[in-house]
């Protein structure tokens, strides 16, 4: 049965295999209406001075930057919409050729024709412009008063020749004998034609009759004059013919029917050594036709073909009838593109080799298509693996002379290139890997088996085997999903690596290169491995393309390749420093890269859009950094044209925009810009991709714009600036600012004073009310205080008379009655002075020692600095204190008592303090009854509050403190101190 099936693949191999031509293919672009050009039929292309692509239209035209169409109409400016032809002059004028034949022109941002400029006024006598020149010798000076540099000739419909001076446009200037084609291309060394070539009905002239026409092409161009000539000189187009054109000689230098050309040629442009044709069925193609390369590219099949150009980049643009714009940049030709378009199967490429002995390059893609490229350029195909499901070719590695060993999803393929038949074939489930030993000896790496081919296969489980990679003929390693393995033929086990911590590394790829393990990982980049032990590890963080290796290829020559999903990067391997990322933006097919391969200096890469090949260190970088410039301006509703400065009258709420753009062709999206509104070119500059700069609410003021641009490899361009000045309204200048502000301020201190005035005002009742509250306060405690001393006085009486003492009694109540009259007056008071509360005190003292036989002896003590002063303070302050020290310190005592009153001056307030020598604080509160406790608790707190009330008014704070001697540390003295700070009002 397996007999049967390799004679059945032989068969499909053999009925399968294909014979095509390679042909070389381009990636040209596209662009359409729907991109935004002004209509899908394009009659021309021109570049203007500033770089600018444009294009005429049946609807106008369109100028393109590389990434944004601005299309124009007769709304704009234009004569016409049916624009037919266009023309750029060295003065960076773009003129524009209509129907109507009326004159028109773009420069500084504005189309100049007869209603907005005065010099194009003109009557075109129903008859429009078909070609136009200039001057071509600009360094005459000036003739007849006019710069030799501002004349524009034109040849109309009906060959009269218009000139245009900049200040008005001649009608039949050169008369209407000499006003015809032949003349003015004849005189090239005056007249400079604004297009490629000039299509005639016939050469000859009927004004040169010595004219030399050679009808016959003498291709290879072997004479170097004629060479110079057609390169210098106009090139005519006779039906499907060339023509190098001078005044002496008119020579064909291609013939379309040598080049299997049988169509009329319609547009033609020499690019370098390259030749490019266009016709009304197709745009052909010769590569180094001037070095007498004779193979002709077909290209744009069944396109109608009306201008060819190629800009100041190498870039070259075709317009097409009907079918839009086509690109091919510049870098293209640097490249080599295979896909299914161009003889390959199919546009998946998975592996890549070549057979160096046979120069045959080998292309492993999906489907088990094997595709051969021979060195004459023939491309076969062979079906190599007819199963259904993942049949695709990923590994192709060199084997024997003559052979390859192939790998596929479902096994393994020895395939001879020479007969181009499978020699052997080995099924594997799920081949992942292969890789060949220094003597041929090959491992195989399966999804779970690791196969010695003709010697043993290793099981495993839980991990997925990935690659292999040998170290010699009996050792290798093999990389899994879940980490780094060692295996020797002699074990044949499988063994983590025991010196790196491996098991997080899904490994999609290893090379062993010189005692170096190189291990790509599917998600972490490169590991750079030696003794078994990490040495290196690179990444994006280093350059590189992506950490998403899929395939490593090292070339022999000290540079490893590793394929990712974001393009090629190579490393040299000495330093494991990379040396240049390879990607789409350099002109590859697609950055998913399944394959790498280098034969000399070439370098092959697969990736899932086709075959790329090119010479590997002569990729092209346009590091010339892009063109920016100013498209508009718009301040509030309005759109403003550009200009080297902006004045306008400030807009309230108004937002200033700049849009901008630069010029590029190749990679338009990647452009980058900076912006600074400052002015410093230092520092402030600001990163965007967006080509809208908005500043809203702009103030008035002098501002600096500066925008630059960088595009893919280059670096910044120069700054274009703007000068923007944005006017103060009348009511923003500094004389109306500074009136409104001492308005303001006045206002402000009117409105302030009369505020400040209010709560003064306020404050002022609220603090007499205050006062008015607390004096009444203090005088009605103080009055609580008055019958307190009239109860304890009429005791006194009643115990005198009860003693049997009534004279003793009359003086009593004599002596009281005067004290009583003196405590009324003192008690309407809120202060009196402290010569009357003494005295007051004496009276009361005096009687006292008449109440209590004379049992006790007082003395007043005063600070001499008190007599300097009228000292005043709140009248029944100190008596409730000394009644306290007589009744419960002195009398209760057996023997006869002493009582000390002192009176100081302490930081402006008066010191009292009552000193008694009787039974003590602590021992009169243990006699004392429950009536008498009430009483005195009334007396002190009374006093208390008081003294918390002239606070409140006077503003300075009241103490009283109660003091036991003996108990607190007076030696064995027993009594009572009580000291007291009344707050007074002193004065000289």
């Amino acid at each position: 049965m397996s007999l049967f099936r390799h004679i059945l693949s032989c068969l499909l191999v053999m009925l399968c295999t294909v014979t095509a031509s390679l042909a070389q293919g381009l990636m040209i672009r596209n662009y359409n209406v729907k991109d935004g050009l002004a209509n899908a039929t394009v009659y021309a292309a021109v570049q203007d001075k500033d770089g600018f692509i444009w294009f005429a239209t049946p609807t106008g035209v369109s100028k393109f930057d590389g990434k944004r169409f601005r299309n124009y109409s007769k709304k704009d400016g234009l004569t016409d919409n049916d624009v037919i032809k266009l023309a750029a002059d060295s003065k960076g004028r773009l003129w524009f050729f209509t129907l109507n034949g009326k004159p028109s022109f773009y420069a500084k941002s504005v189309i100049h024709n007869e209603d907005n400029d005065s010099t194009l006024r003109f009557n075109s006598r129903t008859h429009y412009m078909q070609y136009a020149f200039e001057s071509k010798d600009q360094n005459r000076g000036k003739s007849n008063g006019k710069n030799q540099s501002e004349l524009i000739w034109f040849l109309n419909t009906n060959n009269r020749v218009v000139q245009y001076n900049g200040k008005e446009i001649t009608y039949d200037k050169l008369g209407a004998s000499e006003s015809d084609l032949f003349f003015l291309i004849r005189n090239y060394g005056v007249f400079r034609p604004l297009q490629n070539s000039f299509s005639l009905q016939s050469l000859k002239d009927p004004n040169n009759p010595e004219q030399k026409v050679t009808s016959v092409c003498p291709y290879p161009l072997a004479d170097q004059e004629l060479v110079d000539s057609i390169r210098e000189h106009t090139v005519v187009i006779l039906r499907n013919t060339m023509y190098s054109y001078t005044a002496q000689n008119a020579v064909c230098f291609f013939n379309g029917a040598d080049w299997g050309i049988r169509e009329d040629i319609s547009e033609m442009c020499i690019d370098k050594n390259n030749l490019w044709i266009g016709t009304r069925r197709a745009l052909y193609y010769v590569k180094d036709f001037f070095k007498g390369e004779k193979k002709i590219t077909k290209l744009l099949d069944n396109h109608y073909i009306t201008s060819i150009l190629k800009d100041k980049d190498g870039n070259i643009w075709i317009t097409t009838f009907g079918d839009g714009v086509y690109n091919i940049p510049y870098k293209n030709f640097y490249f080599s593109y295979l896909d299914n378009t161009n003889g390959l199967y199919s546009h998946s490429i998975f592996s890549i080799c070549k057979d160096k002995k046979n120069d045959m390059l080998l292309i492993g893609q999906n489907a088990g298509i094997l595709n051969t490229i021979d060195y004459s350029g023939n491309v076969r195909k062979y079906m190599l693996d007819s199963a259904s499901g993942r049949n695709s070719l990923h590994t192709i590695l060199p084997y024997r002379e003559n052979e390859v060993i192939i790998g596929t999803d479902n096994g393994l393929l020895e395939f001879n290139t020479v007969t181009g038949r499978v020699m052997s074939r080995k099924p594997v489930v799920m081949l992942k890997d292969i890789d060949i030993s220094p003597s041929g000896k090959i491992r195989v790496a399966a999804k779970n088996q690791v196969i010695a081919l003709n010697d043993y296969v290793i099981e495993v489980t839980d991990i997925i085997v990935t690659s292999v990679s040998c170290i010699n003929d009996s050792a290798y390693y093999v990389g899994t999903n879940s980490g780094l393995y060692f295996c020797t033929d002699n074990n044949r086990q499988l063994k983590r690596v025991g010196n790196v911590d491996s098991s997080k590394m899904s490994i999609k790829d290893l090379k062993w290169i010189s005692g170096y393990l190189w291990v790509g990982t599917s998600d972490k980049g490169i590991y750079v491995m030696h003794n078994d032990s990490i040495v290196q590890h690179i990444a994006t963080s280093n350059d590189l393309a992506s950490d998403i290796c899929q395939q490593l290829y090292y070339d022999g020559r000290n540079h490893l390749y590793a394929a990712t999903n974001k393009g090629v990067s190579v490393i040299d391997i000495n330093t494991r420093r990379i040396i240049k990322n390879i990607t789409s933006n350099d002109g590859l097919m697609s950055d998913d890269i399944r394959g790498v391969y280098a034969d000399d200096n070439t370098l092959y890469i697969a990736t899932s859009n086709g075959l790329c090949y090119f010479k590997g260190d002569n990729i092209p970088q346009d590091t010339v950094p892009p063109v920016v410039y100013l498209s508009n301006i718009r301040y509030g509703d309005s759109t403003f044209l550009p200009g080297t400065d902006f004045v306008h009258l400030y807009k309230r709420k108004a937002s200033f925009e700049a849009e901008f753009g630069s010029i590029v062709f190749d990679l338009p999206d990647l452009v980058e810009y900076q912006y600074n509104f400052s002015g410093d070119t230092t520092s402030g500059w600001v990163t965007t991709m967006s080509n809208i700069i908005p500043f809203p609410d702009l103030q008035p003021g002098s501002y600096k714009l500066m925008v630059r641009a960088r595009k893919y490899k280059s670096g910044w361009s120069q700054p274009l600036n703007l000068d923007v000045s944005i006017l103060p309204q009348w009511y923003q200048q500094w004389w109306a600012r500074g009136i409104l502000l001492l308005a303001g301020l006045l206002l402000i201190l009117v409105v302030l004073r009369y505020i400040v005035k209010r709560i003064k005002q306020a404050e002022k009742r609220k603090t007499e009310y205050n006062r008015r509250i607390a004096e009444l306060e203090a005088k009605a405690l103080t009055n609580q205080m008055n019958p307190h001393f009239i109860f304890n006085s009429l005791n006194s009486v009643q115990h005198l008379i009860l003693e049997k003492e009534e004279k003793q009694a009359l003086n009593f109540l004599s002596d009281f009655a005067t004290l009583m009259r003196q405590m009324l007056n003192n008690s309407r008071k809120s202060y009196i002075p402290l010569e009357e509360e003494i005295a007051f005190l004496t009276r009361y003292l005096e009687l006292e020692k008449i109440r209590f036989a004379h049992s006790f002896t007082y003395h007043f003590i005063m600070e001499e600095t008190l007599k300097d002063y009228t000292v005043y303070i709140p009248p029944m302050i100190i008596q409730p204190i000394v009644e306290n020290a007589i009744k419960h310190g002195l009398a209760p005592k057996n023997s006869s008592g002493y009582l000390e009153i002192r009176l100081e001056i302490v930081d402006d307030l008066l010191y009292c303090s009552v000193d008694d020598d009787g039974i003590g604080w602590d021992k009169s509160n243990s006699i004392k009854s429950s009536r008498l406790i009430k009483h005195e608790s009334t007396a002190l707190s009374v006093i208390k509050e008081r003294l918390q009330i002239i606070k409140s008014f006077n503003g300075s704070v009241g103490k009283l403190e109660i003091i036991d001697k003996f108990k607190s540390g007076f030696g064995n003295k027993e009594g009572t101190l009580v000291e007291i700070l009344i707050p007074i009002v002193k004065m000289l």
